[in-house]
């Protein structure tokens, strides 16, 4: 894999806060930069972050995973649940920020062909990438839905995978904004929405930057 590797936390409509990281990061075209999922519900701007992220894979190698998020809008704009299930969890954000007005096919082609690529997992070497948490002793192709989705860390912290790599994971939000590290798991959700920070992460080097909603940026 050539360039950078970089993983991004869960942006839930912060699109300020993206805006500013990748200013600050500014990805190539050589580089791969993972979004860990939930890039909806709760922030103010949802559609300008899925936008931001459907011209960033224009820029760079954009590998962007599903979170639960992403699971809840789908669920309902597919008929397999109700809106009450998915607007009590930030839902009602998003549909302000698209302009919903009662028909649910809001998404534009290109907006819908980027909810249709987002995956599971991710993984390279050295290093996996999921939204939220996962069995040690499965493989990623065998993980369920919903540990990989849904499980929160708070729920469990998992042992090091059979694989030996190390896993890279949101979800689970940290409201002071500090990275969960524990060597062999690292979490990057750091609570941007709610007044903590959005977490951009270079893999290979260690190095984080993080913006506030209002766009301010620290490197680490």
């Amino acid at each position: 894999m050539g360039g950078r590797l970089l993983a991004i936390g869960d942006i839930h409509g912060c699109s300020v806060a993206l805006e500013a990281l990748l200013e600050a990061i500014e990805p190539g075209k050589e580089d791969t930069v993972v979004t860990l999922g939930d890039y909806i519900d709760r922030g103010p701007d949802s559609r300008g972050v899925i936008d931001r992220l459907i011209a960033l894979a224009g820029q760079t190698k954009l590998v962007p995973l599903q979170g639960n998020h992403e699971q809840m809008m789908l669920d309902v704009l597919q008929g397999r649940t109700t809106l009450a299930t998915w607007t009590p969890h930030g839902g009602l954000a998003t549909l302000n920020s698209f302009g919903f007005s009662g028909d649910r096919n809001f998404l534009t082609a290109e907006q819908q062909a980027f909810f249709d690529s987002l995956l599971d997992y991710f993984e390279t070497d050295t290093h996996f990438f999921v939204h939220a948490n996962y069995d040690p002793q499965l493989p990623l192709n065998e993980q369920s839905i919903e540990m990989l989705r849904w499980r929160s860390l708070r729920d469990s912290i998992p042992e090091p995978h059979i694989s030996g790599r190390v896993a890279v994971v949101g979800h689970t939000a940290n409201p002071e904004g500090g990275i969960f590290d524990l060597g062999h798991l690292i979490g990057i959700d750091t609570y941007c929405y709610g007044g903590g920070l959005l977490t951009a992460m270079e893999v290979g080097t260690g190095r984080f930057w993080q913006a506030s909603q209002d766009g301010q940026v620290a490197v680490a």
